[in-house]
Order: C-alpha cells, then sequence, then structure tokens
C-alpha cells in the first residue's frame, strides 16, 4: 500500500491543493483549514447551502498572502490576518472548542459575500494549538488528518453503477475523490479495510485513528459543476449505514511530527 495522493484545503469548504508533500503538525497538515468563510454573527457558513464554495481556489504564498479565484470573480490578494478578532458559533465546527478568530482584511468580506449572494466573513484561526476537537488539536476541521480509500471508492462506484442498472438508469461517472475532501489518498487496500484499522504508520509518521468518517449532505453536490445529485448518500445508505450515518473513509490524530510525501509506504496496525 502507497500513499496516493495529498490534499490541502487553505480554505475550509474550498478546492484542495494538490500536494507532493506536507508537513504534519499536532494539528494537521500545514496550511489545510487555517482560513473559513462565516456570516456576520461567526457562524460557518456550510457548503450544502452554499455549494459555489467549492468554486473558490484558495493558494497561501511562502509570505502568508492568500490568493483568491473563482469563475466570474476578479481574483483578490489576501494579506495575513492581523485585525479584530470575532466570536465563533460552532455550526458546522461540530465537536469544536473555540471561540473566537481573526477577522481576515475587509475586501476579503466582500469578495466573499459577492460570490455568495449574501453577508459573509473571511476568519483565520490564529493558534490551531487552542481548538481541540474530541480533546485533540484541530484546526477548521473535525479531524487532523482525514483518509480515504481509493479500492473503497472504487467498490463505491460499482454499488452505484449496479444500483443505476436495477433502476434502468444510465449508470453515472466514477465519483470524484475530491467529494469527500480528503488530506490522504491511499491505494493497494482490500475495500474498506480501514475500517478495522486502529493505527496506521505512513512513511515515519504514526497516526491512531480515532473514528470512521460519517458523511454529511456536502457530498451529494459535484465539486466540479456544483450541482446537486443523489450519490453517494443514496448508495452508501444502502450498503455503509449503521448507528443513523453514513460511513466512508477514517480519521487520524498524529502521534509523532514530520513529514508526508507522495508514494510513502502505507503500514495498517
Amino acid at each position: 500500500m502507497e500513499l496516493a495522493e495529498i490534499r490541502t484545503y487553505p480554505v475550509k469548504s474550498t478546492k484542495g491543493i494538490p500536494r507532493l508533500s506536507a508537513r504534519v503538525l499536532p494539528w494537521g497538515l500545514e496550511g489545510d483549514r487555517r482560513w473559513a468563510v462565516v456570516d456576520p454573527l461567526g457562524e460557518a457558513i456550510w457548503v450544502g447551502e452554499h455549494p459555489r464554495l467549492l468554486s473558490v481556489s484558495a493558494v497561501e504564498t511562502p509570505e502568508g498572502d492568500l490568493r483568491l479565484s473563482a469563475k466570474g470573480m476578479d481574483g483578490l490578494k489576501v494579506p495575513p490576518a492581523t485585525g479584530d478578532t470575532i466570536p465563533v458559533g460552532s455550526s458546522d465546527l461540530d465537536r469544536a472548542d473555540l471561540d473566537r478568530a481573526v477577522l481576515a482584511h475587509a475586501d476579503a468580506h466582500e469578495w466573499f459575500t459577492r460570490l455568495l449572494g449574501k453577508p459573509a466573513r473571511l476568519i483565520w484561526l490564529d493558534d490551531p494549538g487552542r481548538r481541540t476537537v474530541t480533546g485533540e488539536p484541530g484546526g477548521l476541521w473535525d479531524a487532523p488528518l482525514h483518509l480515504v480509500s481509493r479500492s473503497s471508492l472504487q467498490r463505491l462506484d460499482d454499488w452505484i453503477a449496479e444500483g443505476a442498472m436495477e433502476r434502468q438508469e444510465h449508470p453515472p461517472a466514477p465519483l470524484d475523490v475530491a467529494r469527500f475532501r480528503p488530506n490522504a489518498v491511499i491505494d493497494g487496500a482490500e475495500p474498506f479495510a480501514e475500517d478495522a484499522w486502529t493505527s496506521v504508520r505512513i512513511g515515519e509518521i504514526d497516526f491512531r485513528v480515532s473514528e470512521l468518517c460519517d458523511r454529511c449532505a456536502a457530498t451529494i453536490w459535484d465539486p466540479a459543476t456544483q450541482e446537486r445529485g443523489k450519490e453517494p448518500l443514496r448508495t452508501l445508505a444502502e450498503h455503509r449505514r449503521w448507528d443513523g450515518k453514513t460511513w466512508f473513509g477514517i480519521r487520524l490524530v498524529p502521534r509523532n511530527l514530520g513529514e508526508l510525501r507522495v508514494g510513502d509506504g502505507v503500514r495498517p496496525g
């Protein structure tokens, strides 16, 4: 088994950035989900209600600037956030111990307000160490690192195609793994073997498996077109539903720090 892909998401709910390598910090991959879009009350704006977030490309520069772009929008360079703080609500930042974050430059608020057609603000988590998720340090996400398996996705695609044939529908194209917003994509495992893992070593980094990943309705939006469908939740509900939720992928907590690289070996514990 090997690490086939690494992705980070500088702004929560925007496009993933493919990486050949990434530093592992206590709260996750460097540069992953330190920014988020919220409403004026500090409640996170959910991509399931505002799928245009999926069209946003956000890239951090070595100087700490954030470069934003999206179809139909002028590009914007956002300077490092050093402004006032804002109270942050808990919606879509579930199981999080976080009360305040730093406001970005006002130009960023105006940019996201135009993009979404509703008042919005961009915030930055200045110190990920003070936000905890189920007792662990975390960025603006519900686990330091999220892992999915290509073979599990292939099995899901097969189930979806089989269901379409039974309904006499045209089989859809395979799902883009981007729907699941993983940090790490592995290759070479048996389908859903990761369900049984309690730990995993990727390269020289040891991780504890904190839990399986339950999937929300954000996955039914195509990240390329922002169009809404029924998959994968319809099929996951048939094959991967228990405890009132549907499941795909696992959440990891690092036990040591270092660097992940595409091609690293993957050894479950």
